[in-house]
């Protein structure tokens, strides 16, 4: 039996971990992929406080250090439903754990958002990729599309140029939304190729491969031909097994009450999967300490 059982370990999630902890109360943190979140995928974060500049992965295994230095037990599982039978939470992962705790944060995340395009499910890890840093070295010295125009695009664009041949920047909306700083990094390189204004109609392919990426421009149909395809369109949450407990969105995020508290007593969400207006480590950072804090008033 836990004090506080926590269901994802991005910043959101270990953030609480520690406060839970310096409050003298076991805890337990389920992940169910990566510790540290979408962050691990950036390569330079610049905007955490107290860092200059460092890479997602290395705050992201700082993260987890102090947690589990501070005593924080933890698990890679996916937890598939979380239900309350009297003042216990029972925890159950697809990997068939079956947890108890006496209060529960939810800090689930996002994941990434595709355009929902016949045969992009088949394409994704073979043509279609999300990561830069993971997939960009498979692409080195050949021409790739980036779908989407936000700071993540841009992030990830910033990489690529460095590794590809050509880079062709495909964004729905008529103008680009990533800072301006990382917009300029990006578009003074001679490799790069913007379009706006675009709407993604679908992928080319040939013998199972990605060879181009069909869209329409100001009535025109035109394709971008490419070795590969990067979606950084936007992310979505997953917090459909948790619905009965906490009240979801039209988008399916924690509609969250008094910053962290949901309908459940007991129950705290925490992090993106929340509905907020800015999505940022250090908004992450502060929902877990604000939902540490609720489940510790809770449990006293």
């Amino acid at each position: 039996m836990y004090d506080i059982i926590i269901v994802g370990g991005g910043p959101a999630g270990l953030t609480a971990a520690i406060y839970g902890l310096r409050n003298g109360k076991s805890v337990f943190v389920i992940e169910r992929s990566v510790f540290g979140g979408q962050i691990v995928n950036s390569p330079k974060v610049e905007n955490i406080p107290g860092f200059d500049s460092i890479s997602g992965d290395d705050f992201a295994d700082r993260l987890l250090d102090q947690a589990m230095g501070q005593g924080a037990q933890v698990t890679l599982e996916y937890v598939i439903s979380v239900e309350k039978s009297g003042d216990t939470f029972i925890v159950l992962t697809e990997e068939g754990g079956n947890y108890e705790g006496k209060s529960v944060i939810i800090a689930t995340g996002t994941t990434h958002r595709t355009l929902g395009l016949e045969g992009e499910e088949e394409l994704i890890g073979n043509g279609i990729s999300f990561c830069a840093v993971c997939d960009g070295d498979f692409y080195r010295d050949k021409n790739v599309v980036m779908i989407g125009g936000g700071n993540s695009a841009f992030v990830e664009s910033s990489l690529l140029v460095d590794i590809v041949s050509h880079l062709t920047i495909l964004q729905d909306m008529p103008y680009f939304t990533a800072d301006r700083k990382l917009q300029d990094q990006v578009l003074a390189r001679d490799n790069v190729e913007t379009h706006v204004g675009t709407k993604i109609l679908g992928y080319e392919t040939e013998n199972g491969m990605i060879t181009g990426v069909r869209y329409e421009e100001e009535g025109a149909i035109k394709t971008a031909g490419c070795d590969g395809v990067f979606l950084a369109v936007g992310l979505v949450p997953d917090n459909g097994a948790f619905a009965s407990l906490a009240e979801l969105d039209e988008r399916g995020y924690f509609v969250p009450q008094n910053i962290c508290h949901t309908k459940t007593p007991g129950l705290f969400v925490a992090g993106d999967c929340c509905s907020k207006t800015l999505r940022q480590v250090a908004t992450a950072c502060s929902d877990g300490a604000y939902a540490a804090i609720g489940a510790c008033d809770y449990l006293r």
